[in-house]
């Protein structure tokens, strides 16, 4: 077995209707490491959809603020969990912006309707906190990254912090679906939209926490460690 991977993620508080949505859509549940309850477009049969969400269903339902990454030598699981800790005393909580569901290039996510201003400030904040624990990545994991076309700064960035995507270039995101067909896309952003509308609507979310995953078995995906709830 590989060594774990981690990653500090915003999940919804887990008694919203955001959190509810998110699992159903993906089919999984990360804090009980379970099975969620299906819910996908009425015109989509059910195995198809968990083919269509069998990518991000691996992650869990979450938004990325730090991704993915294996421990340092040094470096152990309750030492993450008390800088966690320790972080989450210095953070204030915030409303989460309102979001839309939108395409991605060939997948679906979540995103903020406008401007994101303080989710680019927390994942600013948790790239740099959390770096110390991160091992350098492997050559296949770099070679994995580098198959999306990547500009100087995110090649740089990947080389510093082990992911392209950070500072500059974050963009918030909470991803529904895997890459699909050109010609599924439209119709699932319509979908997935009516959906959200109906499960989730204007009920206001607020980010208060930042979240501690772990992928022990690639098999068996991400689950939740530890939720840092902001004392700021």
């Amino acid at each position: 077995m590989s060594d774990p991977r981690y990653a500090i993620y915003y999940a919804p508080p887990p008694e919203s209707a955001l959190w509810t949505f998110g699992c159903r859509v993906l089919g999984y549940d990360a804090a009980t490491g379970a099975p969620a309850p299906a819910l996908g477009p009425l015109d989509v049969k059910p195995k198809r959809w968990a083919e269509m969400t069998a990518a991000p269903r691996r992650y869990g339902f979450h938004g990325t603020l730090k991704a993915p990454f294996r421990l340092s030598g040094t470096a152990t699981e309750d030492d993450l969990v008390a800088a966690g800790r320790a972080f989450a005393q210095t953070q204030a909580p915030f409303p989460l912006p309102p979001l839309k569901v939108a395409a991605l290039g060939s997948f679906v996510a979540l995103v903020p309707e406008g401007k994101a201003p303080e989710l680019a400030r927390l994942s600013d904040a948790c790239v740099e906190a959390f770096d110390r624990f991160r091992a350098a990545a492997n050559a296949a994991e770099r070679a994995r990254r580098q198959e999306a076309p990547l500009t100087e700064r995110q090649t740089s960035s990947l080389e510093r912090w082990g992911y392209p995507y950070v500072f500059e270039d974050f963009r918030f995101h909470m991803t529904l679906t895997g890459a699909l067909p050109e010609d599924d896309v439209a119709p699932t952003v319509e979908a997935l939209a009516r959906l959200y509308a109906d499960h989730v609507g204007a009920a206001a979310t607020e980010v208060n926490a930042v979240t501690l995953f772990v992928e022990e078995n690639p098999a068996e995906g991400f689950r939740i460690v530890d939720r840092f709830v902001f004392q700021g």
